[in-house]
């Protein structure tokens, strides 16, 4: 059992290791959990996985009636774990974040089933911290995020889980799926699986001397920007734009140069393929993770990082790395030497190992 949502940082990472088990044992049942309305309800489906859903949200910083449900969710989502794995009887379960986890991963551990985490950020998110000390293996993308998690038993640290499409998608396929022209630079434009308005905005700004240098856009808004970006691109050849980018393989195969924020999952992504990238960390993030994820980066060659209070500099920043092919080389190859491909493996092998020892034992 894979446990994730509210975000793709947390659901492509899952679905990455469930590819991997399905390699390892193609034998192996491979179920998700997360919660109704969220990006896991509308993507696994689609990539044809069984997903159980359960009743959780964590508190909102600001004041809404919703937060009042809080103690009532977390006693219903605990009774809908615990129901859930008599019924499926996992034989190992792994959270790759979200307020999902808390509940699913907890009920596993109280069964003694055997429970792995994995952390994408630099900072550790609460759920993380919380189950730290219960799980039987902890998994980090950046070495920093130890010192938070005194408590845990077993840690490793492996990079985050990328799908192996990542480095191998078909740059032509990319071109005819988005409808661009393979003489012309692609810039990709991404705020995360929701959006950033930030980012939207400033590239809004600067869509008239982009496309006047002759550079064509993937952009995926968000799905609460959409609208106003498609009509603001008005007849206008900008390239593709949309609320949601499916198949960011793909993606990632057409661009030339990407602008995006400084999640761990798009950090990963980015270093799987090899991709240069203008990073423009989410300034609200708990700890300034993306900051930090961002300059893992900037520190390795790979990209240059532009705080969101100075994202009026943009315009500069693209105009000099678009036109300096030999500058977006170097940054190539420096990200590709950052990668950590063997993530989702790595996790999986563990996740067998487990089970496998368990059923051994019992």
């Amino acid at each position: 059992m894979l446990v994730g949502g509210g975000t793709g940082g947390h659901v492509f990472p899952a679905i990455a290791v469930a590819e991997a088990l399905q390699q390892l044992r193609p034998d192996a049942k491979v179920v998700f959990a997360g919660t109704k309305g969220r990006i896991e309800a509308k993507l696994l489906p689609e990539y044809g996985y069984q997903l159980e859903t359960i009743w959780i949200s964590g508190i909102r910083r600001s004041i809404r009636l919703e937060n009042l449900l809080l103690p009532l969710k977390i006693v219903v989502s605990l009774l809908q774990s615990f129901l859930l794995l008599k019924k499926l009887k996992p034989a190992a379960v792994l959270g790759t974040g979200g307020y999902v986890c808390g509940p699913v991963l907890y009920a596993a551990s109280v069964l003694g089933v055997p429970t792995l985490i994995h952390e994408s950020n630099s900072y550790p998110g609460v759920t993380t911290k919380m189950l730290a000390g219960r799980v039987d293996k902890v998994f980090l993308a950046f070495e920093e995020a130890k010192q938070w998690l005194g408590k845990a038993r077993d840690v490793e640290v492996t990079g985050t889980p990328t799908r192996t499409t990542m480095e191998t998608a078909s740059k032509q396929e990319a071109f005819r799926l988005f409808g661009l022209n393979p003489n012309k630079p692609v810039l990709l434009i991404s705020g995360g699986s929701q959006g950033a308005k930030a980012v939207n905005d400033a590239v809004a700004a600067l869509l008239d001397v982009v496309l006047a240098a002759g550079v064509q856009l993937i952009w995926q808004t968000g799905e609460g920007h959409f609208q106003e970006i498609k009509q603001l691109a008005g007849d206008r050849t900008v390239g593709w734009v949309g609320p949601f980018i499916k198949s960011m393989d793909l993606a990632y195969a057409a661009a030339d140069l990407v602008v995006c924020r400084a999640g761990a999952a798009t950090i990963a992504e980015l270093t799987r393929a090899g991709k240069p990238a203008v990073l423009i960390p989410y300034p609200l993030a708990a700890g300034d993770h993306q900051t930090r994820n961002a300059q893992s980066l900037v520190k390795g060659g790979a990209a240059v990082l532009l705080p969101e209070h100075e994202i009026s500099g943009l315009k500069d920043i693209l105009m000099e790395l678009l036109k300096d092919d030999s500058r977006r080389q170097q940054m190539r190859m420096a990200a590709k030497r950052l990668g950590k491909p063997a993530a989702a493996r790595r996790i999986a092998e563990e996740m067998v190992r487990m089970a496998t020892s368990r059923e051994e034992t019992s």
